[in-house]
């Protein structure tokens, strides 16, 4: 090589390594591929022009979560949750494949793990909730090693499910739920309904024991659907427990032992590490947090005690789930680590120019893609009207739905708002298991999923609802 060649080749390297690094400018920046991101950017991304919307997101595939219950229980092909990522965005709108690493509200920045930096002039943020694993000692290497331990909460792991659920041969199933936040909440019970049936269908249900273990006070937050779902369990011969969460798995032994920790109440006399600080306007953990936050003042708090050890032959972990990393301790959290918006318009409560939507966000509701639809209309006029100057504001209901499968063929669906009250759909009583409800959840729901949702045209059944009531209710 030459002398003369060598700065050439220097200067070529320098350019090729700066390329990567370089400021983007957008009108509209989005950080989330999920279902909020993807339906933000489809609302948006014609109406702004080509070039003038982008999103943040590393993920090479996106995915239909609500889905997995099916793959865990056998019913599903976990190939048809998962679409390319640049499928589902829309072509008007550039993709950084790459992560937000940091945030830069006071001056309109973001910074990409890859190095870019990104300058806006609003901003959506839909990152969802992080799956904390290692939040449950040994659980990581139950997951890869032990054939008996099980989660529907990753694309990886759901296709375990089914397999450990085809090996049980007797003895304890256990199934438990972790303290809020919780996205898809109802799909702990559902592999565990879908669980029972199967095992009624193979001759098996007499030599299983099925324990559900949850740190919330009920099996669902809303007396009509709790109601059902308690008769359920009884008439089923499974055995609920609450107020304990799991903290450890040991399957270095195989004997499948599980250490619990114990929920309480404390009173504002009493002196607790308070788990809930925001108080009744902010609150964002459990049921159990909100249902009695009269009684205890919101000093909602869990305690560590001795606990006990239970074998399992079968065991079903939702994961503990916590809002993105990146959004911890920066300006725009709140106090329990989630983007901190208005639970009404999605508006930042600091910041006007920033949105929130989805699973990272503080707003007490159950969070579901049932939400994310309600939250993006919602979100787009909200949005158009802070960009045109208007702030004409309308307000989210805290709309959401839990579906819950019972059983091959019959779902629990489960429709409310902010408060608990009821804002079904159907002209019918939802609060019994249908299969017409079976139907909804199954077939047409993953429809409007991939063809309405994350397109940007469903925001929700409110127009159907008040159809079907020929114009009465919400």
């Amino acid at each position: 090589m030459s002398r003369r060649s060598l700065p050439v080749l220097m200067m070529r390297r320098f350019s090729t390594t700066t390329s990567h690094r370089q400021t983007k400018r957008y009108k509209l920046a989005i950080v989330g591929g999920g279902a909020g991101g993807c339906s933000t950017a489809a609302k948006f991304a014609n109406k702004l022009g080509k070039g003038r919307v982008v999103v943040i997101e590393p993920s090479k595939y996106h995915y239909y979560q609500a889905m997995w219950t099916f793959v865990g229980a056998g019913i599903e092909e976990v190939e048809h949750s998962a679409r390319p990522m640049k499928k589902v965005l829309p072509k008007a709108a550039d993709w950084i494949q790459a992560g937000a690493i940091s945030f830069d509200p006071e001056n309109c920045s973001i910074t990409c793990s890859n190095g870019d930096k990104v300058e806006y002039e609003y901003l959506v943020i839909a990152m969802g909730l992080k799956l904390d694993f290692e939040k449950v000692e040994g659980l990581t290497d139950a997951l890869a090693n032990d054939d008996a331990v099980c989660t529907n909460y990753t694309y990886e792991h759901c296709t375990k499910t089914f397999k450990s659920l085809q090996n049980f041969k007797e003895g304890n199933a256990l199934f438990t739920f972790p303290g809020q936040p919780v996205k898809c909440g109802g799909s702990a019970q559902a592999i565990m309904y879908l669980m029972d049936d199967y095992l009624r269908k193979a001759n098996k249900r007499d030599r299983a024991t099925i324990i559900f273990k949850s740190t919330a006070a009920a099996l669902f937050g809303v007396p009509q659907y709790a109601d059902t779902l308690n008769t359920l369990a009884v008439d089923r011969d499974i055995d609920t427990r609450f107020g304990w969460n799991l903290t450890s798995v040991n399957s270095e032994k195989k004997r499948g032992d599980i250490q619990w920790q114990r929920w309480r109440h404390f009173s504002d006399k009493e002196v607790a590490l308070c788990f809930c600080r925001r108080g009744p306007s902010g609150c964002v953990t459990s049921t159990l947090c909100r249902r009695h936050r009269m009684a205890c003042n919101g000093q909602c708090a869990y305690v560590r005690s001795p606990g006990y050890w239970s074998n399992y032959s079968f065991l079903h972990v939702v994961p503990p789930m916590m809002g993105p990393t990146e959004l911890q301790g920066s300006s725009l959290a709140g106090e329990c680590g989630f983007l901190d918006v208005d639970k009404f318009t999605l508006q930042h409560v600091k910041y006007p120019n920033i949105f929130g939507i989805g699973d990272c966000t503080n707003i007490p509701t159950s969070k579901t893609a049932a939400a994310v639809a309600c939250q993006s209309g919602v979100l787009r006029r909200n949005l158009n009207s802070v960009m045109e100057g208007t702030n004409e504001m309308r307000k989210y209901t805290g709309y959401t739905s839990c579906p819950i499968v019972t059983q091959e063929g019959k779902c629990l669906m489960t429709e409310f708002d902010f408060e608990g009250n009821l804002l079904e759909t159907f002209p019918l009583n939802q609060a019994t298991p249908r299969f017409t409800m079976y139907h909804v959840k199954k077939t047409i729901m993953p429809f409007l999923y991939w063809n309405m949702l994350l397109k940007g045209f469903w925001e929700g059944p409110a127009f159907y609802r008040k159809m079907m009531r020929l114009g009465f209710g919400r």
